[in-house]
């Protein structure tokens, strides 16, 4: 008897569903507004690992370390070895370790993910505030802390997508394209 009522219900909701409510079930709340070009052009920040959507700038570790000491050491410690939020650098456990350290020079396939994310997420208590010019400085400090790059080496839109991370090949593609150009 109790797979009748189950029956019974799922045809009474299909019902439902295919009748006049489902009119009201399928319209929008009618939340928000549309954006114009320059706002969709302000929020697509999408930078892919070859490089497309780098924004015009360029900077230094030695500039990057000013500006992760000011925006950034309070939660990541000196020279990114960790403090209340994540150690960025310095790690020494390889991911086929018990116990891996998953340190930008460890872990992260590409170098323009690190700057994506401190572009979008960075600094916690501003996200999205730092410069094109801080967030290449910042990203070439913390993979100058990785001991990947010179501390002079520049990094901007046509560099750092050539720096080869360690881990590039340590994780499975997916099938999905990329957009084209």
């Amino acid at each position: 008897m109790p797979e009748l009522r189950v029956l019974a219900a799922g045809l009474l909701l299909a019902a439902w569903a295919s009748g006049a409510g489902a009119a009201e079930a399928l319209q929008a709340p009618r939340l928000g507004r549309p954006l114009d070009a320059q706002e969709v052009t302000r929020w697509d920040l999408s930078v892919f690992p070859d490089g497309r959507g780098l924004p015009a700038g360029r900077g230094n570790a030695v500039e990057g370390a000013a500006l992760f000491r000011q925006h950034c050491a309070a939660c990541h410690g000196a020279g990114g070895r960790g403090a209340s939020a994540e150690e960025l650098a310095g790690g020494t456990e390889p991911l086929t370790s018990p116990t891996p350290d998953k340190t930008i020079g460890l872990y992260w396939p590409y170098a323009t993910t690190i700057f994506d994310f401190v572009r979008r997420a960075k600094p916690m208590t501003a996200p999205g505030t730092l410069s094109a010019d801080e967030v290449y400085a910042i990203t070439a400090y913390l993979l100058y802390a990785n001991g990947l790059l010179g501390e002079t080496d520049e990094m901007d839109a046509r560099t750092l997508p050539k720096l080869r991370m360690p881990n590039r090949d340590g994780f499975i593609g997916i099938d999905a394209p990329l957009p084209p150009r």
